[in-house]
């Protein structure tokens, strides 16, 4: 097998070069490998950028192996695709190593590929995703296998089970030197954080805490794969395409509907994947609310009722089922009768609301001694009323969105904070001050970087 290398010039990468190299030509336990080493540069850091390339390609010399090179701009690309630096760089290098791979005209350079990913790597990935809310596919972390699409080669990490430590402890013992990115010191970037701050500070209460993300990753990644074979049992039962017609059968047009009377039967771990899945048939991840939102509509939800998700998703609820599909902008109707997502948060606390575009943080100072309760992000509905500040009274949210003059759908989904049973703040208006609690409302970044 050809078996490329990426190599930056780091330690994990040069280590593995090297105990793949050493380990090929042992006399009588030879790999049957054919190595290759993989430099791409990523258009930053200048000189220091420069002097990696020039590292790697002298150590492939060294050893004797093929290397191969390429150079990208990934901050143009980050700024032209609305990404992170870091999400550009890693897609790019992967773009790139499937080039290598491509297993078609002309014929490809290696079969697969090996990234020097750490079991460092694969506790900060798993800890990053959890405190990004992911489900449980995103806390398998960096799988040490991956088929590259389109018969594009394979991605393999032998190293996921390796730490950093002795990593360096064997090039040391080689006198085998290495590359440092100095970006890896700057506390702008999520992962040199969660690396420098946040883990540090979680291994004083466990000191084995690595370890324990990395066995996570092991347990999430066989579950989901148990998860995604039921899935693909049951879809089919439930989730059907089209519209049904009368006299039977359905018709072939756009979206989906998911059938209602098998969905109840089922447990709310179904329910959900069920739900999930079915809104990425549409193209469209849900994150833990919407789902909420949907199992909501779908168990309690009325006939004719709809919500309406990021990217377009519409979801109706008809009788007997829930129906699935993408809107194009501005179809928004103003006279339908709308449930959009809302949110719960536990008070002091604070959350993303994608749906509204805002940040949402309520707090309750020491000394007003408020004992912790919940709060819902949701739009307003009829019947609400609120406390204007400098008001003689309450007066219906209704009226006051007329006074404001918003209309369409706008008023729809207009949000409001409701807490202990008072509306405590509501967008573009000053209410009256609830005692004991401080609430802070910001738009939502665009990205996170």
């Amino acid at each position: 097998m050809r078996l490329a290398v990426g190599l930056s010039g780091g330690a994990d990468s040069v280590a593995l070069l090297r105990v793949l190299v050493e380990r090929n030509r042992e006399p009588g336990r030879e790999l049957g490998l054919v190595l290759h080493a993989a430099h791409l540069h990523h258009g930053l850091r200048g000189d220091e950028a420069d002097a990696d390339l020039a590292f790697s390609r002298d150590l492939a010399q060294q050893l004797d192996i093929p290397f191969h090179h390429a150079r990208v701009e990934t901050a143009a690309e980050a700024k032209a695709n609305s990404e992170s630096i870091e999400e550009a760089a890693r897609r790019l290098r992967y773009a790139w190593f499937r080039q290598l791979m491509f297993n078609g005209p002309p014929h490809a350079v290696v079969d697969a590929v090996a990234t020097a990913h750490t079991l460092d790597d694969q506790a900060e990935t798993v800890l990053a995703k959890f405190l990004r809310g992911a489900w449980t596919e995103g806390l398998s972390g960096i799988h040490p296998k991956l088929q590259a699409p389109e018969g594009g080669g394979t991605i393999l990490r032998p190293f996921l089970g390796t730490t950093r430590t002795e990593i360096e402890t064997y090039l040391r013992e080689r006198n085998q030197p290495w590359r440092e990115d100095s970006t890896n010191r700057l506390l702008a970037f999520t992962r040199n954080r969660i690396r420098q701050e946040l883990l540090p500070l979680l291994e004083t209460w466990n000191p084995s805490l690595r370890e324990h993300l990395a066995h996570m990753a092991d347990l999430a990644r066989d579950e989901e794969a148990w998860w995604q074979a039921e899935i693909a049992r049951l879809a089919p039962e439930l989730i059907l395409r089209g519209r049904p017609v009368r006299g039977g059968g359905r018709a072939a047009t756009e979206g989906l509907a998911v059938d209602l009377a098998r969905l109840v039967d089922l447990s709310p771990a179904l329910q959900r994947r069920i739900l999930r899945h079915a809104a990425k048939q549409t193209g469209v991840a849900l994150d833990f609310p919407a789902t909420e939102s949907l199992r909501s509509l779908a168990l309690t939800g009325r006939s004719g009722q709809k919500i309406e998700l990021a990217h377009g998703l519409r979801v109706e609820r008809t009788h007997r089922e829930l129906r699935f599909t993408i809107q194009p902008p501005g179809s928004h109707s103003a006279n339908s009768t709308e449930v959009i997502s809302s949110y719960t948060l536990s008070v002091p606390g604070k959350l993303d609301a994608p749906v509204f575009g805002i940040r949402l943080q309520i707090a309750t100072p020491a000394a007003a001694g408020i004992a912790s309760t919940t709060a819902h992000l949701r739009p307003w509905k009829p019947g609400d009323r609120v406390r204007l500040r400098y008001s003689s009274g309450p007066r219906k949210i209704k009226e006051v969105l007329e006074r404001m003059k918003v209309s369409g759908s706008d008023r729809v989904a207009w949000p409001v904070v409701e807490c202990a049973g008072r509306i405590v703040w509501m967008k573009g208006v000053e209410l009256e001050p609830e005692p004991g609690i401080e609430i802070a409302v910001t738009p939502l970044p665009l990205s996170d970087s």
